[in-house]
């Protein structure tokens, strides 16, 4: 895979195009492939700009000294359910990357440490097949003892679909209970998308008696249903914080028993996940006059210009290398942006004021930013493959404020140099984090057997904090007990998403929102006006690749008027 994209850091002020596209992340470079590769406008017709010094948005793979794999700060995987990202991959794409399996590890080695009780994350079916409940530190309601999280996640959506006689009547067969503790759902992408809207709240002793779901925060539903305690439980054992705070219910059930709760099939790709952004990147730089402007920050644009009897737009951009300032002219805007970054824009402009376009402004806030943050630890042997863990992959889940550990690959060269996910934080746990993130003394890499230190030189400045290593090197050791031998890292990459512009390492939808409604208003809020807003916060795959793609392309058919992709399986579902 080529990585060596060009990007042009300079500037050419009075520079025309017909399509001005805001980000260099998945949608926006997803759109301009679609505009000129596949529909065939010319470079100079469709052009990007992108405030980072990296394309890709909050995919970003890198390689540490001693390792010849990638690590995954941002976006590792996807489902093969996944149609686009997964055709992308493995056929448009397929001489530039090499689909790879993403394991989940062993549940009969992988831990769980819940109020510092540790057992393997198998141990609840054990005991279910020998007809007992395991017994854990959390105070369930007698009918949700026994269960664990992905189980207990599965009964609460079940009861509340089986609750509603609307679903029962019209979509018999589509969830079934196929044991004491287990639950099967049978609901296509489609289906959902008709079920999500329609479904009523039936617990006539509950006071959300007959709200739409959609109208009902999760953590108001959870509680609801398995109490507080339950929901501790499932906030503790289902290793994210950020599936379980109060989004849309509605939104959270094909979410979770599509992912977390249905064993699904997950890949990535073996030469970095942030591969597919760079195909797209390629093709689209390939093309004649194609640019990609780096370190070009969208400070306003306007509609109301000396140029406007030839271009819509006069866009206001600030050359970060210069810090001068420069236009550029353009028919159509794509904003191709998460919230934060729209939050960031000129707020006083024609656009976004908020004394014309109050309807704007509520939607760009109907979604949640949800706080997450990566540290790559790097180890000179990979010690949970040894005595006693005998961990070969996956992630072990814990309520300490790190959470996850996920368990990466050694190297194939023979060098035992492995990689650690050393913490998944996520929303509350942001906030025990950032002091320690924050701080000045960084940790300082040390040469090793098979690296030397000037090797280490170029990521210098990328490393977490020594306190903040300390810190998770303290929550590994509790995690995998007083019997495991940790050693220390040798090197560590850390990443922040909630700095500016991205604000948010996902998102989720506000309870409340016609998420029909939204989604298609932000693909192009103003009918008068050729603006467009696309990516991964306003769709229904958020925090997912795919679901940036579907938005695009949804844009793009209803307002490029591109036809249906010839690589794309015909009658995919792309949502609304």
């Amino acid at each position: 895979m080529n990585k060596n994209t060009p990007l042009f850091t300079g500037m050419q002020n009075g520079l025309t195009t017909e399509v001005a596209i805001i980000g260099a992340g998945c949608s926006g470079l997803y759109t301009a492939y679609r505009l000129t590769v596949d529909a065939g406008r010319p470079g100079r017709d469709v052009q990007i700009f992108d405030m980072a010094e990296k394309l890709g948005g909050r995919l970003e793979s890198i390689m540490m000294p001693g390792m010849d794999f990638w690590g995954e700060l941002g976006g590792m995987r996807y489902l093969t359910s996944q149609k686009i990202v997964t055709t992308l991959i493995e056929e448009v794409f397929a001489a530039q990357m090499q689909p790879a399996a993403f394991p989940m590890g062993d549940p009969a080695k992988l831990l769980m440490y819940l109020r510092k009780q540790r057992f393997h994350q198998n141990d609840w079916q054990l005991e279910q097949a020998e007809g007992r409940q395991l017994a854990t530190r959390y105070y369930l309601n007698s009918d949700d003892n026994g269960y664990n999280a992905d189980q207990l996640f599965n009964k609460i959506i079940y009861d509340v679909l089986m609750a509603d006689p609307w679903f029962v009547t019209n979509f018999p067969g589509k969830a079934e209970q196929t044991g004491p503790y287990d639950y099967a759902f049978y609901l296509t992408s489609e289906d959902w998308a008709v079920v999500k809207p329609a479904l009523t709240y039936h617990f006539p002793a509950s006071h959300y008696n007959l709200l739409k779901v959609n109208d009902i925060g999760f953590w108001n539903l959870i509680k609801d249903q398995v109490s507080q305690e339950g929901y501790a439980f499932l906030a503790n054992a289902g290793g994210y914080y950020s599936n379980t705070i109060n989004w849309n219910s509605a939104e959270a059930f094909p979410y979770m028993v599509g992912d977390f709760s249905s064993n699904p099939t997950y890949k990535t790709i073996e030469e970095g996940y942030d591969s597919i952004a760079y195909a797209l990147a390629n093709a689209y730089t390939d093309v004649a006059d194609a640019r990609i402007w780096s370190q070009n920050k969208l400070l306003t644009f306007t509609n109301v210009h000396p140029r406007s009897a030839d271009f819509r737009y006069e866009l206001l951009f600030l050359n970060l290398a210069s810090n001068e300032q420069w236009k550029v002219y353009a028919n159509t805007i794509v904003l191709a942006m998460p919230r934060k970054s729209l939050e960031l824009l000129d707020q006083e402009n024609f656009f976004f004021d908020v004394n014309q376009h109050a309807e704007l402004n509520e939607n760009i806030r109907s979604v949640i930013m949800e706080p997450a943050f990566k540290i790559l630890m790097g180890f000179e042997s990979p010690w949970w493959r040894q005595e006693p863990l005998n961990i070969d992959s996956g992630h072990s889940i814990t309520d300490l404020p790190m959470r996850q550990c996920y368990y990466f690959g050694t190297n194939a060269t023979g060098e035992p140099n492995s990689m650690l996910l050393g913490s998944y934080g996520d929303m509350t746990t942001q906030t025990f984090w950032k002091p320690l993130s924050d701080a000045k003394i960084l940790f300082k890499p040390r040469a090793t057997r098979s690296v030397a230190l000037a090797q280490m030189k170029d990521f210098e400045e990328d490393q977490a904090s020594q306190v903040m290593v300390d810190e998770v090197m303290d929550q590994l050791r509790e995690l995998h007990g007083p019997e495991v031998d940790i050693p220390a890292p040798y090197i560590t990459y850390f990443r922040d998403w909630t700095d500016d512009p991205y604000g948010a390492g996902y998102h989720a939808w506000k309870a409340g929102f016609d998420v029909r409604y939204v989604m298609r208003y932000m693909r192009k809020p103003f009918a008068t006006e050729s603006i467009h807003i696309c990516g991964e916060a306003y769709s229904t795959q958020q925090g997912w690749v795919e679901g940036a793609f579907c938005v695009a392309e949804n844009m793009l058919q209803e307002h490029f008027g591109l036809a249906w992709p010839t690589w794309l399986e015909e009658g995919y579902f792309l949502s609304w």
